[in-house]
């Protein structure tokens, strides 16, 4: 355990406070920290590591570069718990007369310094702009196929794969398959379906999924340009909700399960197929993959977090080729 004077050294550096400012709410490389903060690879570099001896921040490796993120248990949690504040500073309302652990302790510290370092507001702003460029790329890449998806191999896009989710549909409803690119699988919902919202987040995806609709007569398919984490439907407006191999291009999977949750009417039902988490870190590069697939621990708490019930998780195919990509089925209800 990293002593409190090595931790509280950590925090004596404004610089440092900025980067646990940003870190707090999002994960981010060294290289977007430089364009946001606007300092060299190396000081980046030194404050981080001197951060992670701290056990202030944590990281995992993404392809070529590390992401860091505030840890998720800050340190001297019993050394921390005990400190009292000033009246002053409890009178203010921006901590607690006692912190109940180290991480409460260090929340309640990056609130306090939100307001005072002058930088915090552009930084923040700074992060939306690096975050939406992080987008952009994922977009650019599924404008540029395109027109070939259903014909280029996607992994653990697979046709056992998805007669086992079909099996678990219920008689015709309202559906939204979420990342939908071209609509290759929406048509396949539109033939039971009442209606299918198709939502995806290029431009191009939705202009040739139409164009496609129309040309095949298929008239229950409702084409919407939006993100999965803001999704472009009403509260409680679908009965079953789809992600088909698209939650692990999301930035937040964890958000676009609520958003999922939140445009589900009471009782309706939520089919996530993914992959099982792997180490083809190729996939970033190759399929714009933001999350090397997930393990079903991982979806389940994401479901159960989001407020489902009767949640389930399981590998439904392997496939034969190397990296051997196996495919994730995950089902959840919404509470009545």
């Amino acid at each position: 355990m990293t002593s409190i004077t090595k931790t509280l050294k950590a925090l004596a550096d404004p610089n440092r406070l900025r980067i646990l400012l940003l870190l707090k709410g999002e994960e981010l490389s060294v290289a977007e920290l430089q364009e946001i903060l606007a300092m060299g690879q190396s000081t980046i570099s030194t404050h981080l590591s001197q951060l992670k001896q701290a056990e202030l921040v944590e990281d995992r490796r993404t392809g070529k570069s590390n992401h860091y993120r505030l840890a998720t248990d800050a340190p001297n949690g019993a050394a921390l718990k005990g400190h009292h504040f000033s009246r002053a500073e409890a009178a203010e309302g921006t901590v607690g007369v006692l912190a109940p652990d180290g991480r409460s302790f260090l929340l309640e510290l990056l609130a306090r310094a939100e307001r005072e370092i002058p930088e915090a507001a552009a930084d923040q702003a700074a992060m939306r702009r690096v975050l939406k460029k992080r987008q952009d790329k994922t977009r650019a890449f599924f404008d540029s196929v395109a027109g070939r998806l259903g014909k280029d191999y996607v992994p653990g896009k697979s046709w056992k794969s998805l007669a086992e989710a079909l099996l678990r549909l219920m008689p015709p409803m309202v559906i939204a398959d979420l990342g939908s690119g071209e609509g290759a699988f929406a048509f396949q919902l539109a033939a039971r379906a009442k209606k299918v919202i198709a939502v995806d987040a290029s431009a191009k995806m939705i202009e040739v999924g139409r164009e496609l609709a129309a040309r095949h007569g298929i008239n229950n398919i409702d084409y919407r340009l939006g993100d999965m984490e803001e999704i472009p439907i009403a509260d409680g407006e679908v009965d079953l909700v789809f992600f088909s191999q698209s939650l692990h291009h999301a930035l937040h999977p964890e958000r676009a399960i609520q958003e999922a949750a939140r445009i589900l009417a009471p009782g309706g039902r939520i089919v996530v197929l993914d992959l099982l988490k792997h180490r083809f870190e190729e996939a970033r590069e190759m399929y714009a993959d933001e999350w090397l697939g997930f393990s079903e621990a991982e979806l389940e708490s994401m479901l159960e977090n989001a407020g489902f019930v009767h949640v389930e998780a399981s590998v439904v195919d392997k496939e034969p080729e190397t990296p051997q990509f196996q495919t994730l089925l995950a089902t959840g209800a919404k509470a009545l």
